[in-house]
Order: C-alpha cells, then sequence, then structure tokens
C-alpha cells in the first residue's frame, strides 16, 4: 500500500502537465491523473500531459459529469458520443501508463427513490469494463454520494450482474452520502483498487489530512487488515489550502498515519 496524490488537488491552481513536477518534489511518487476538461482527452494537451509524467500514474480521472451519464443513456447517439469521449480518455490513460480508471458513473439527479434496473446497468458496465480491458486500464467504481454508487447495497447489487467489478473509496464523499466507509469496506472487500483521502470534522467541513477528525490510522489499520495493496491518494479541493507547502505538509502527515497502522 503506498500514499500518492490526485493532481484534482491542484485544480484551478497548476495545469494538468504542470502538477507531475509539484508532485515528484513532495516525494510522492504516484499519483492519479486527473483529466480537468474535454481538451486534456486528446490532442495537444494530452500529449503535454503524458511527455510531462515524471511520476507512476495508478489511474485516471475526469471532471464530474461531463460524458460519463451518458454512457447509462437510452438516447442512441448521446450513448454512442459518450462511448467516443470514454475511449479518448482511455487512449489518453494507457499511453500515461494507468492501471486504474476511477468512475463517477450515472448521477442521482432527482430526490427520488431510485429502482435500479440490474439487469440493465449490469450488461452497461460490463460492457465499459471490456472497453477498459481493451486499453489494458481496469474500471474502478467509486463511492459518490450524488451518482448511483452512494450505498453499499448498490455495489452488492451490481456485483451480482458484473463477476470484474472493483472500486474506489472515496473518504469525503462517503461522509456526504451519510455513510459509514467500514460499511462500504464490507460491501466491496478485496475488490478495492483505490483510495481517495481528505479531511473533515464533526460538522462536515472539509480540510486536507491533518487538519480535520478523521481517523487515518484507523483507516490504514483497516486496509492492511484487508490486504490491500492499491494506492491511497490524497484528494483534496483547492479551496482546502494557501500554499503549497501545506500540501506538502498534508502528505507527510498521511506518510506518518500509515507508519502508525504498520506498527
Amino acid at each position: 500500500m503506498e500514499i500518492g496524490i490526485s493532481t484534482a488537488s491542484f485544480f484551478t491552481k497548476v495545469q494538468t502537465e504542470k502538477t507531475f513536477e509539484y508532485i515528484k518534489n513532495f516525494g510522492a511518487s504516484v499519483c492519479e491523473v486527473f483529466l480537468s476538461s474535454f481538451c486534456e482527452y486528446e490532442g495537444i494537451l494530452a500529449d503535454e500531459i503524458i511527455k510531462n509524467r515524471c511520476v507512476d500514474v495508478h489511474s485516471i480521472h475526469t471532471l464530474t459529469n461531463q460524458f460519463e451519464p451518458e454512457l447509462f443513456s437510452l438516447n442512441p447517439r448521446a450513448n454512442a458520443d459518450a462511448l467516443c469521449i470514454f475511449k479518448k480518455v482511455l487512449n489518453t490513460g494507457k499511453k500515461l501508463g494507468a492501471n486504474y480508471y476511477t468512475f463517477h458513473g450515472a448521477t442521482r439527479l432527482k430526490k427520488i427513490n431510485y429502482n435500479f434496473d440490474y439487469d440493465r446497468l449490469g450488461r452497461i458496465v460490463n460492457n465499459l469494463i471490456e472497453i477498459a480491458q481493451s486499453y489494458d486500464i481496469c474500471l474502478s467504481y467509486e463511492t459518490v454520494h450524488w451518482a448511483y454508487f452512494n450505498e453499499p447495497q448498490y455495489y452488492i447489487n451490481l456485483k451480482k450482474k458484473v463477476p470484474n467489478l472493483k472500486a474506489t473509496l472515496d473518504i469525503k464523499q462517503i461522509m456526504q452520502a451519510n455513510g459509514d466507509y467500514r460499511e462500504f469496506l464490507k460491501a466491496i472487500g478485496n475488490d478495492l483498487t483505490t483510495v481517495h483521502l481528505c479531511d473533515y470534522d464533526e460538522d462536515r467541513k472539509l480540510y486536507i489530512p491533518g487538519k480535520g477528525k478523521f481517523d487515518f490510522v484507523e483507516l490504514f489499520k483497516r486496509l492492511l487488515d484487508l490486504g490491500f495493496n492499491g494506492s491511497c491518494l490524497m484528494e483534496v479541493y483547492p479551496q482546502g489550502y494557501s500554499t503549497f507547502e501545506q500540501l506538502k505538509e498534508s502528505y507527510n502527515y498521511l506518510l506518518e498515519c500509515l507508519d502508525k497502522a504498520k506498527k
């Protein structure tokens, strides 16, 4: 298990292609590349991101709901467009050497009780997994409070239809979904590939790790007990810190927590 940093932590402060040097200088050797706009999915900017990579890329990620919800669309044209974009992202991910695609999936836009058609969802996700595999990338479904996977039972039900399903555990997103990450871990088990790390307090305010109340030592102990051997990636919002030195200190704090968990 290793601690890394998502380039999303630099969103709006540093352009994606320039984040790698910061991550390397912090001492991290692995990252998640957050492709923040369509222009980064292919072409000149994608090539620049690929060229500047100087740390290992565990996974790729895209901005919120730019196209992923349309992968579930009943509109064949919208679906075809989304699949085309999906493949462009995967192609850039392969060139970056990414092992995983961190996937938000479809959104819960309405405040209603959703009755999911797991047969249909299973067919869609199985197809997406097969497409990702053709680029040597594994699809990893993320816990997101505004998306379908915001409760453990969703994963349990979908897994019955998608045997090769994998997952990403996002700590802050689970809190925002009023969930308990421990229950998500039980549902995901050995399917876990990636963990997104952020801190928060009892008032649900978000912080960079070390400035809130979240118990990272307990989390790391649970992950070690699970036999988790993937990447735990610091993914924080840019408004959560003022200087890059604060971000570096937060990364070092996570390393200290991991050391304590191993003792």
